[in-house]
């Protein structure tokens, strides 16, 4: 989970109109098709083929052909499935699934095959887009991208944020990394989109939602590769350490209370119980404080305030150094994990197949939990007190005020050599 779950909200849906493939020859009619908050592919097909055909695979798979009597198929080369045959005259198709998958073209001219092309990314441009402002995120989805281009070869352009841009560029040369405002869509052959996609109850976006998939192995359900977790290799000149005693990283702030450790003083009485073992106590949020309405969240006395707005290459510094870090489901637990720090994570709100393997997790089972992991709940992004199931009662937010600092404690003994 990152410090902004945005990736997809109603307030950002687009929507547009689109033949909808079929498993018939009989013409269809148009249907609304959510489309995602990415930068819309080029209006017109990118790759030239014979005759006028025009086809790529920008949007899932697409063709179109200008006046005669042409017939389209369109299939899963993998399995030989055809997901669309039909008459077509001037007018071009997209198929409905945007993920991933090897597609195969087919089209006749008045009954003679006159185009056929099966979709290779060797050597041939791809896109793959990933949302801005988020980081927990971005990191756990990258490592998939990588993945995707030494499985195809393709010459790989990744969009994305720029403070996330600079965490990657010097360690993937071989990976062209845009912000959004630098990509020209019409250059691509294929693109694909990562994102969270809460809405997509057809799974025309990702093959397997992601809430049941895991948040990094979304991605590689979506391109189509090893869902094999693999941290990202981060770009990290400086080596000296930041101080010279052994120190702890922290973060105890999130953008929903839900993510929270809610256990009333549990920070505190941790930040005592590494202080007494001999380890200075670093404290990296971005903020100090975390005020919405008439909740205010704040670090915790006795730790080392290093909060500000400040170059993630800086936070990765400090978490590369560090003996392990502490927190929530969120971006700086990623960055810890791509920066190879042991992480003690405390969550309940999320399981633990939705993060990256640590054996230092932190959950309670004896009370609700994974309400974020339920598909059947639809997480709220305006609602920074989203409670699915025991909003307005006692219980609310017992995941994590039910996690006792004994419990953390007993999870930070089993960290190797912790106190030496």
């Amino acid at each position: 989970m990152t410090a902004a779950l945005n990736t997809q909200t109603p307030a950002d849906l687009e929507r547009s109109v689109i033949q909808e493939p079929r498993l018939s020859s009989v013409p269809v009619q148009p249907v609304q098709v959510i489309k995602r908050a990415f930068l819309a592919p080029a209006e017109v097909n990118t790759q030239q083929g014979p005759d006028g055909i025009r086809y790529d695979f920008n949007d899932g798979c697409r063709v179109s052909v200008p006046e005669g009597n042409w017939r389209v198929e369109m299939r899963d080369s993998s399995s030989d499935y055809v997901l669309y045959r039909m008459p077509l005259n001037n007018s071009g198709v997209s198929t409905n699934k945007k993920f991933f998958v090897p597609f195969g073209i087919r089209v006749w001219k008045d009954d003679a095959l006159v185009f056929e092309h099966n979709l290779s990314l060797k050597g041939k441009k791809v896109l793959i887009q990933f949302p801005v402002g988020t980081l927990g995120d971005l990191i756990a989805w990258f490592p998939y991208a990588v993945r995707f281009e030494q499985i195809h070869g393709c010459k790989l352009t990744c969009s994305m944020g720029a403070p996330i841009i600079a965490l990657f560029k010097g360690t993937y040369p071989s990976i062209e990394f845009r912000t959004p405002e630098e990509v020209n869509t019409a250059e691509f052959y294929a693109t694909y989109n990562i994102g969270l996609f809460f809405n997509d109850v057809e799974n025309r976006l990702q093959p397997i939602d992601f809430r049941h998939a895991g948040l990094h192995r979304t991605a590689a359900y979506i391109l189509g590769v090893d869902t094999a977790e693999e941290p990202p290799k981060l770009d990290l000149p400086d080596a000296h350490r930041p101080i010279p005693e052994k120190y702890v990283c922290i973060a105890v702030n999130a953008s929903t209370q839900c993510k929270y450790w809610n256990y009333p003083g549990g920070w505190l009485e941790i930040v005592r119980f590494l202080k007494e073992n001999g380890y200075r106590v670093i404290c990296i949020d971005k903020a100090p404080t975390h005020d919405v309405g008439l909740m205010r969240n704040q670090i915790p006395h006795g730790c080392e305030d290093e909060t500000g707005d400040r170059p993630l290459i800086e936070r990765a510094h400090w978490l590369k150094h560090a003996e392990f870090f502490i927190g929530l489901s969120s971006g700086l637990a990623w960055l810890a994990w791509a920066a190879g720090t042991p992480v003690v994570m405390i969550s309940g709100f999320t399981l633990p197949s939705n993060e990256f393997w640590t054996p230092y997790r932190v959950i309670n089972y004896h009370v609700c939990n994974g309400c974020w992991n339920d598909a059947a709940l639809m997480f709220k992004h305006d609602d920074f007190m989203w409670c699915p199931r025991k909003a307005g009662t006692p219980q609310q937010f017992e995941c994590t005020t039910q996690i006792t600092p004994e419990q953390v404690r007993q999870v930070i003994r089993t960290i190797p050599n912790f106190g030496s």
